[in-house]
């Protein structure tokens, strides 16, 4: 055993034994921090936790979306007027060209419902997606100031597009019923078609967000990647009368397609000559199907970088 000498003031040298050890030698610096329960900072939480975090701040959630909702056409003359106007133009447009000019409304009963309700449900997914993409990456600052769990961003930004759709459902419903259409039950239908759309959404754009956070490009090329995405959604043309002669892959293909799914539950529940012969097999539990693998799979694809998210 090794000792320890120390000169006294008058010159002698005393020797004895060496200091008692303590019980943190010998510790990892991680067994230090276990053992007094510190953490890493910025240390992603468990699945649980995180999401009571989360609902912890659904109030900052809420405001956040309200607030953005209402800077976004500040600079505009017309203010929030072009959350309805922006897709009815497209909608006329998309009315000139194909309804009138290719002629893909032959055959289909009370066209401009039927293309104003597609139209308006893409638009609902498309906002949804653009806003996720830039949610972390454009809103840096706010995320390396304020400790808060990063899923929050793209909720918010989904739900403020949920509240632009519900703004914009008021026109849509009075299109419908200038068009000729009587309201029925099945427009009750309209609220759990639009929850799981909601669902959907969230989760594809909890998957982009994580995607634009380290793949920037990804923003400029998404425009393009979603118009595509599109015209295979059957936004302009009825699915079930262009693939009558298409092969059976393609159909089910086109039918599965989530898009194509929740804007069928829409036109079904508005249109009267939309009927369920029209639909596709199962649509329902296709509907709810996306939603929760989507929804659950996004989120926790998200958590699963969350300490990642404003560094670097």
């Amino acid at each position: 055993m090794s000792t320890v000498s120390e000169t006294t003031h008058d010159g002698a040298v005393a020797v004895g034994a060496p200091p008692a050890p303590t019980a943190d030698d010998g510790l990892s610096p991680t067994e230090l921090a276990a053992k007094y329960g510190l953490s890493v900072s910025g240390a992603r939480p468990g699945l649980v936790e995180y999401t009571r975090q989360l609902w912890g701040r659904r109030h900052f959630i809420n405001e956040f979306a309200k607030a953005r909702t209402q800077a976004q056409y500040t600079q505009a003359r017309l203010g929030q007027l072009w959350q309805v106007m922006t897709p009815l133009l497209n909608a006329a447009v998309y009315y000139l060209i194909f309804g009138l000019l290719i002629g893909t409304s032959k055959g289909i009963d009370n066209f401009i419902a039927f293309l104003v309700t597609g139209i308006f449900i893409f638009t609902f997914t498309q906002s949804s997606v653009l806003s996720g993409v830039r949610a972390v990456a454009g809103n840096l600052g706010l995320i390396r100031a304020l400790h808060f769990p990063r899923a929050s961003m793209p909720i918010a930004f989904t739900l403020m597009q949920l509240q632009q759709l519900i703004m914009s459902m008021f026109v849509l419903l009075a299109i419908v019923l200038m068009t000729g259409e009587v309201p029925t039950m099945n427009w009750l239908l309209l609220f759990p078609a639009l929850f799981t759309q909601w669902i959907f959404n969230t989760g594809l754009a909890l998957i982009v967000a994580r995607l634009g956070s380290k793949m920037t490009d990804l923003a400029q090329l998404m425009p393009f990647i979603l118009r595509t995405w599109m015209y295979m959604s059957g936004v302009m043309y009825s699915i079930d009368k262009l693939t009558n002669s298409a092969p059976h892959f393609v159909r089910i293909l086109l039918d599965i397609n989530p898009a194509a799914v929740y804007i069928d539950l829409m036109r079904f529940a508005l249109i009267d000559s939309v009927t369920s012969s029209q639909l596709p097999p199962h649509v329902w539990a296709s509907a709810v199907g996306w939603a929760l693998l989507v929804g659950i799979g996004g989120y926790v694809y998200f958590w699963k970088a969350e300490e990642q998210y404003g560094r670097g």
